[in-house]
């Protein structure tokens, strides 16, 4: 499940040239910069709602909404009919597709967005590319580096496969929900229509159609006076 086929709609981009030829769909990470610098047209087409930044290489599609204090930094480019939100940062080498969220306070860093994605609130998304109709709950953040020296690794057969990036987040697939206050952690992989349920911090693989959830054990006790 690592090809971009496997993970990734790739009708639902407008960069799918982006993954060609890729062994693995990480592969693109590492042609993103060059990508981006070689694709983007400088080009405003949006709607601002007050006063936003925005940088000289940056494309946004029409009918996108910009609103007030986001800073887009570029190289982006941005499809149409987006919501980027309030205080949104979006920096270096960012690709957005069409009917995308990208809400208040949420940080983009080296990642690709397809068609329909929504990252509303108190996002983090770093070197990861997140597939079409994807969704980030509150507060969720993509770990993109390790704490420790050398590159992202991801497990195949129990063995190490070294993925050649020192910074990658998630492959993040087709239409998975990812719960309120999640952490997918360097390497994290996703396969479509998976659900990480709110608070679990995600490492690995994580199969189509799979549901991670968190059973931490609670404990409810009486109120004692005066507490």
């Amino acid at each position: 499940m690592f090809k971009p086929a496997e993970l990734f709609d790739l009708s639902q981009t407008e960069h799918a040239a982006l993954f060609a030829d890729c062994e693995y769909a990480w592969d693109a990470l590492k042609r993103l910069e060059a990508y981006v610098a070689a694709q983007v047209k400088p080009g405003l087409h949006n709607r601002c709602e007050g006063v936003a930044f925005i940088g000289e290489r940056v494309y946004i599609g029409p009918g996108t909404v910009v609103e007030d204090g986001a800073m887009i930094k570029g190289p982006a480019i941005i499809g149409a009919n987006c919501q980027i939100r309030h205080n949104a940062y979006i920096r270096e080498n960012v690709l957005v597709g069409d009917n995308c969220v990208v809400g208040n306070a949420c940080e983009l860093k080296t990642a690709v967005l397809f068609n329909g994605c929504q990252a509303p609130h108190f996002n983090y998304v770093g070197d990861s590319i997140l597939g079409a109709g994807a969704h980030l709950g509150a507060g969720v953040k993509i770990s993109n580096v390790k704490l420790t020296l050398g590159n992202v690794t991801v497990e195949v057969n129990g063995q190490p496969l070294d993925t050649g990036l020192r910074k990658f987040g998630a492959l993040v697939g087709d239409r998975a929900e990812v719960g309120c206050n999640a952490v997918l952690n360097p390497g994290a992989i996703l396969g479509r229509d998976a659900v990480v349920y709110p608070g679990v911090s995600w490492r690995g693989i994580l199969p189509a159609n799979m549901m991670v959830k968190l059973n931490a054990a609670l404990e409810v006790v009486s109120r004692r006076p005066g507490v």
